[in-house]
């Protein structure tokens, strides 16, 4: 189906690389974002606040990519039923 999204493939992209999945997803400016959000996190590590935010940002960015794929696909089938 032409415009589909694999959602295993979104969460697998997210999951190396914050934001990649949302890219892939078509969400340019949200995965760009999330990248740069992510680069902020890594930098408050050295005031171990980054050990904190880093990983809910990138557990956010991993389950909405596979959420969004999966939107996607939902409504791409609805529409051609």
């Amino acid at each position: 189906m032409p415009g589909a999204k694999n959602s295993g493939i979104a969460a697998v992209l997210s999951f190396f690389i914050t934001g990649l999945g949302q890219i892939y997803n078509g969400q340019i400016f949200k995965g760009i974002l999330l990248i740069i959000i992510q680069v902020i996190n890594g930098l408050l590590m050295y005031l171990l606040i980054g050990f904190i935010t880093f990983p809910i940002v990138w557990l956010y960015g991993v389950i909405n990519a596979y959420r969004h794929a999966e939107r996607v696909n939902r409504r791409l089938y609805n529409s051609r039923r």
